[in-house]
């Protein structure tokens, strides 16, 4: 399976106006839970899905598409695509396994750098540490990934199927269990004054 966009960039990451509207009826902690409850299955299913996942990252990315990167077996990217997970800033804390990932594909060095300094890295550096697989001129970009998708779709499936999961086998209830662990405390942070005050400043800033 492939993830791809066909915009000009590939996600911006979460919608922070669903903060500040279509509120349910049990409030901002109803709004948390569901939330939680969300992104556990969204990471979860990513984690034991069974095929190769392949991220064809075709632009900047922001957020959740940037953790999730790791949960992918195969992560291709344009030369102009740039990484960045601005969570402290806005209150939050780190998802889709990238506090467990992270530090094992960077360093812990690096992945601070990321993770808490926010700083944004370019294709060579997600590359370099990891993150990507291999990176593809922007004009010739979805003709390379096609090249990998049809190469792969060729051979067979559950050789294919079999050989992941080996792989996979040592890190995957691991993974479950970091992305569990995440969500909690991102449940927790959305329903701190911190991370409203930051998202409130956030979108009043985008409002300018």
């Amino acid at each position: 399976a492939v993830v791809s966009t066909q915009s000009t960039g590939y996600c911006a990451g979460n919608d922070l106006s669903n903060f500040t509207k279509d509120m349910p009826a049990g409030g901002p902690t109803e709004m948390a839970d569901n939330g939680r409850d969300t992104l556990d299955v969204f990471c979860a299913a990513m984690i034991n899905f069974p095929k190769p996942l392949i991220a064809a990252v075709n632009g900047p990315a922001i957020g959740i598409p940037v953790t999730t990167l790791g949960l992918c077996d195969l992560v291709y990217c344009t030369d102009s695509a740039h990484f960045r997970t601005p969570f402290v800033s806005l209150g939050q804390s780190p998802e889709g396994c990238s506090s467990y990932i992270f530090p094992r594909t960077f360093g812990f060095a690096k992945a601070n750098e990321m993770l808490l300094a926010e700083r944004q890295i370019s294709a060579e550096e997600a590359c370099t540490g990891g993150l990507v697989t291999r990176i593809f001129p922007e004009d010739t970009f979805r003709e390379e990934v096609d090249k990998v998708v049809s190469h792969m779709a060729k051979l067979p499936p559950q050789s294919m199927i079999i050989s992941k999961g080996l792989i996979r086998q040592e890190v995957k209830e691991k993974l479950l269990e970091v992305n569990t662990r995440e969500c909690i405390t991102l449940r927790d942070r959305w329903l701190s004054d911190e991370c409203m005050t930051a998202i409130m400043n956030f979108l009043n800033r985008k409002k300018k």
